[in-house]
């Protein structure tokens, strides 16, 4: 079976092709209409799009092939525990979901590092009970420039880690975002595992290139896991009907 993955996030469109449960291609857009050319001349069976963007009536009349939209009514492969589920964000379902597909078997925290930090826990009964949700490493750069009436807006590189004594305004508020960051995950991760036996993390998302660090025998850094979460919906909902 042959699947068409969309995500459609503010500000960027990412896609994927899976046969069965294997990653084939993944590309991504910035521009709606190079994503609709693109995916009319690929060849599928099925589709699903996960957006923060666009409303399912508005990609029926924009796109000239059916789709699986993801929202609350969607069958999970997972039993959703989540107190206000009509809450639960989209991404946060395809990431737990990711997370299973991934590891097949036991309890499971799936960190996703976007806009916002977001720890999903799912148990060794495929329970999801939800998490929490911090901010994510650009809110914080920009909080500290628009909240302040000094510090000026800075970003990460990639290919460096900040020093721990900044010797500079922009170093200091580097080193204070990138560390807090990972401080943080650790702590989250080490209280998870004092709590569920034989744990396993997956962290994903934009961010998460800057803390491949922390990949270990039971942490996994896997960016593209709301893909594998998408397809594995996609493949439960086809073989439900």
């Amino acid at each position: 079976m042959r699947n068409l993955i969309v995500d459609i996030g503010n500000s960027r469109i990412k896609t994927a092709v899976f046969e069965d449960d294997t990653l084939i291609s993944e590309n991504s857009f910035e521009d709606f209409d190079l994503f609709r050319a693109f995916s009319e001349k690929l060849d599928f069976q099925h589709a699903i799009i996960s957006s923060v963007t666009y409303q399912e009536t508005q990609l029926n009349e924009m796109l000239p092939y059916s789709f699986l939209f993801l929202n609350m009514k969607t069958r999970l492969p997972i039993e959703n525990k989540y107190q206000t589920p009509e809450t639960l964000g989209v991404d946060r379902k395809a990431a737990v979901v990711g997370a299973r597909a991934i590891a097949a078997v036991g309890n499971l925290l799936a960190i996703d590092l976007g806009s916002c930090i977001t720890y999903d826990f799912l148990d060794d009964r495929n329970c999801y009970w939800g998490g929490a949700i911090s901010p994510g490493l650009q809110m914080r750069f920009r909080a500290m420039n628009q909240q302040t009436a000094r510090l000026p807006l800075v970003d990460l590189k990639r290919e460096s880690v900040p020093d721990l004594i900044g010797g500079s305004t922009v170093s200091c508020m580097q080193g204070g975002v990138y560390f807090g960051i990972l401080h943080e995950l650790t702590g989250f991760i080490e209280q998870y595992q004092s709590k569920y036996k034989g744990l396993k993390v997956i962290i994903c998302g934009g961010d998460s290139i800057f803390f491949e660090s922390l990949t270990k025998d039971h942490i996994f850094v896997i960016p593209n896991l709301i893909l594998y979460g998408l397809n594995r919906i996609l493949s439960y909902n086809v073989n439900y009907q």
